[in-house]
């Protein structure tokens, strides 16, 4: 099944408000416990263009930044390729320091950093002061409950490595086959809820089954992408990069007397 199939009952992706390229730059860097200061430039060039694939299949709207950061990621690697020599010859004239290609690169994701992690602290702290009626005694304690990930750290690139690892046990389709039409986006967003409903706790492999063809897998994961835009369900994950939970949210939330579940900044699915 392709995307253009997938497309004819009128479901596209489009994020209003979208992580971009240094997001996902900093996730891979995060993910795999890479040095900042030391960025293996070939194996991240790689993993980005894999995420910029998996976004254009689900047909995300990818901003033309995510395109210029591929471009750099792609110039940087072929710099990072070339003879010492050669390296040296492309820098000023006139000295013979060679100056390393992912140096802006790494200002630039270090500085970024900076503020996300400042903002992020901030909005935690607005939320949590909305929920508190102070009435004298110390300030407030910050930590989570459960040592779990609260929504807002469960990001639109956490969403799409599980769809990735999903997607790499799914069977292959016989040379030549056609998948045929059996699913649609609300009949899965039926079952998502039908299932959060029978369990207090979903895990987001349990969404898909193993005989599950590639069309299936993708209707899956727009379903999920929808029900978050309606706020009917709601992410959490234990720790950081473990599986994802999925659970049910109360009427009163769903209905928007609670604010509206941020994914990645803040997700939308058209239908």
């Amino acid at each position: 099944m392709t995307l253009e199939t997938l497309q004819q009952g009128e479901y596209t992706v489009d994020l209003e408000v979208f992580e971009g390229p240094l997001d996902l730059l900093l996730y891979l860097i995060r993910r795999d416990e890479l040095d900042i200061y030391d960025i293996p430039i070939e194996r991240i060039t790689a993993q980005y263009m894999e995420y910029l694939g998996v976004m254009r299949m689900l047909d995300l709207g990818i901003a033309g930044e995510f395109l210029v950061m591929a471009a750099t990621l792609l110039m940087i690697k072929s710099r990072m390729l070339l003879p010492v020599e050669q390296r040296r010859s492309d820098t000023e004239e006139g000295t013979d320091e060679w100056i390393d290609p992912r140096l802006d690169l790494v200002r630039q994701l270090i500085e970024y950093k900076k503020f996300k992690d400042a903002a992020s602290q901030l909005q935690f702290r607005e939320a949590l002061q909305g929920e508190i009626f102070g009435y004298g005694g110390d300030g407030p304690a910050l930590e989570k409950e459960d040592g779990a990930q609260m929504l807002g750290d469960i990001g639109l690139f956490d969403l799409l490595t599980a769809f990735q690892e999903v997607l790499l046990r799914v069977p292959a389709e016989p040379f030549g086959y056609i998948e045929p039409i059996l699913w649609s986006v609300p009949d899965k967003m039926e079952a998502i809820i039908g299932l959060t409903r029978q369990r207090q706790e979903v895990a987001f492999s349990r969404l898909f089954r193993p005989e599950s063809l590639r069309g299936e897998v993708i209707v899956t994961f727009l379903a999920l992408l929808e029900l978050l835009r309606l706020r009917q369900i709601a992410l959490r994950q234990h720790e950081a990069f473990h599986e994802i939970i999925i659970t049910g949210v109360s009427e009163d939330a769903a209905n928007g007397a609670l604010p509206p579940p941020v994914i990645g900044g803040g997700s939308h699915v058209e239908s």
